[in-house]
């Protein structure tokens, strides 16, 4: 989410060429009713100061343990694994990846303190774990760093070391600051609140600059055993930076002999599906035969889309009425213009560094309309091409303008009870302002028509309160995004920046940074990092 400052009159031109993809005002919004149901630990800094070390816990990501185990496991970008039970709400820390400058975790080479994107980024669980046990995570490093990049379990001695072994990072043309490190955990006791089981490395990636890095993780919930999806691990990778540069990196997010700006698709275990993929060439997963690139020259084979920005959150939205209807959706970070949510399509090309949202985006940075002609490059390399494609578009953009936001958190498409007028929609939050907004999940089948004009309509939601803290009580009130709650908290637990920390275009002084949750029922979670806070959605309504 860099350079959010620059570009405010192109804002202005993309306002008046594409105004359908603003947000809609809806005169009878669904308001949500929320209700504090955790406190995650202070790991920030509570002075106020800089762009992330202000926010008091990062958590990035909040997922419920599979098979009904009643926790939750999330994850702070400054290094913790909480388990949350979901009795006692009591929080244990199952690992702790920051093992920087004497801390006592896991990794020394953690990159965390800088930027927008390091840390313990993402996890998800097997779809068989409550068997094997097993779960994935991504954690950015700085190979600058002296120290080893062997886990130290001086801390966690029930995560046995012996035999791992890293892997020789994938490599991406330019200068390199960072590597998004994927690891497959094995525990042997699902039970207990701490580790105990093995690590295995299974991918490095270089990362040209400290954002965008390696990270969001899922699995086809709807997969089987015996179907072409069961236990393969879809990857969003995002460009490193290197779209938004003015030298030969830009392309890195188009070229297939690249894994930045890109969906991956593999098998983390090389037995599975041995009849049907090949062995990586580190040798630590299996690439599917039917991934899209495979039969290209010199293409990466783990690629299964390309030409994204930053795909950093990948969720499945799941039609009980129609299966079919399930399709793979990618929430993208735009640059200075469109922010996006995209069905994602085997082999499509979404277009960045050459399209942002449904525009051109020219060398500059700067956007202009599409082409009478509307084709780009497959390009293999620096130097290679393998013919033309037509971009893949948007289902759903919103603009960096007053209503829009900043940078797009996470999204679920809604399947609860508690809320009967969401279900069958797809809900989704700005990071910055903290708004939260649905929309109609048919509508955006219909938005994926190959046109890029058309696109689902937004629906801002309200967000109904209790500040649990305020003295006298002023009882429910009623806000138009987070960004008034996470304040209200940020404060009470001691923040001393006078509004948020941290800043940007549309929300100004300071960032809510707001993203939704949701459980294996199917209800609804909103988490912020400036305060620390996760709440539940209790219920809501049209009101």
């Amino acid at each position: 989410m860099a350079n959010r400052i620059h570009g405010i009159c192109l804002t202005i031109v993309c306002f008046a060429v594409a105004l359908p993809a603003l947000p809609a005002v809806t005169s009878m919004p669904i308001t949500l009713e929320l209700k504090d149901y955790a406190v995650l630990p202070i790991t920030g800094l509570v002075d106020g100061k800089g762009q992330t070390d202000g926010m008091l816990a990062r958590v990035n990501s909040l997922r419920e343990e599979p098979g009904g185990a009643n926790r939750f496991f999330a994850n702070d970008l400054n290094g913790p694994l909480y388990i949350l039970d979901k009795a006692t709400r009591k929080l244990t820390t199952y690992l702790d990846f920051n093992g920087r400058a004497g801390r006592p975790g896991i990794f020394h080479k953690l990159s965390f303190d800088t930027g927008y994107a390091g840390g313990l980024v993402s996890l998800h669980f097997d779809p068989a774990y409550r068997t094997n046990g097993r779960f994935y995570t991504v954690h950015i490093e700085d190979p600058a760093i002296e120290g080893s990049t062997l886990p130290d379990n001086a801390s966690y001695p029930g995560l046995d070391v012996r035999g791992y072994q890293t892997t020789a990072p994938v490599s991406t043309p330019g200068p390199i600051q960072r590597e998004g490190v994927l690891i497959e955990w094995a525990d042997t006791n699902t039970s207990n609140a701490t580790f105990e089981g093995t690590a295995r490395e299974l991918l490095r990636v270089q990362l040209n600059t400290r954002i965008h890095p390696l990270g969001a993780l899922s699995f086809n919930p709807t997969a089987r055993r015996g179907d072409d999806d069961w236990r393969v691990l879809y990857i969003g990778c995002g460009d490193g930076g290197a779209g938004e540069a003015r030298t030969s990196i830009r392309s890195n997010p188009q070229r297939l002999d690249t894994l930045i700006g890109k969906i991956l698709r593999i098998v983390p275990d090389p037995a599975e599906r041995q009849s049907a993929g090949t062995v990586s060439e580190n040798g630590r997963y299996r690439i599917p035969n039917d991934n899209p690139f495979v039969s290209i020259a010199g293409a990466r084979k783990e690629i299964w889309a390309v030409g994204l920005r930053n795909p950093h959150r990948l969720t499945w939205a799941i039609d009980p009425a129609n299966p079919r209807n399930t399709r793979l959706i990618a929430n993208s970070i735009g640059l200075h213009t469109w922010e996006t949510v995209n069905i994602v399509h085997k082999g499509a090309n979404y277009g960045y560094s050459l399209r942002e949202g449904n525009e051109v985006l020219q060398a500059n940075n700067q956007i202009a309309k599409l082409p009478d002609v509307d084709r780009i490059p497959v390009q293999v390399s620096d130097t290679v091409t393998d013919g033309t494609v037509v971009p893949t578009y948007p289902v759903i953009q919103y603009g960096h303008v007053p209503g829009g936001g900043d940078a797009i958190g996470s999204g679920f498409y809604y399947f609860g009870k508690a809320i009967p007028a969401l279900r069958g929609k797809y809900v989704f939050s700005d990071i910055s302002t903290g708004r939260i907004w649905y929309a109609d999940y048919n509508s955006m089948l219909a938005a994926d028509d190959g046109d890029p004009r058309t696109l689902a309509e937004m629906h801002a939601m309200k967000i109904a309160w209790d500040d649990p803290n305020d003295v006298p009580d002023a009882g429910k009130k009623v806000y138009d995004s987070m960004f008034p709650i996470a304040e209200a908290a940020y404060h009470f637990r001691g923040g001393k920046d006078p509004d948020l920390p941290g800043r940007s275009l549309v929300s100004g002084e300071g960032r809510a940074d707001a993203h939704v949750a949701m459980d294996d029922a199917g209800e609804l979670y909103i988490f912020t990092k400036t305060d620390g806070m996760i709440r539940a959605v209790v219920g809501g309504g049209v009101k």
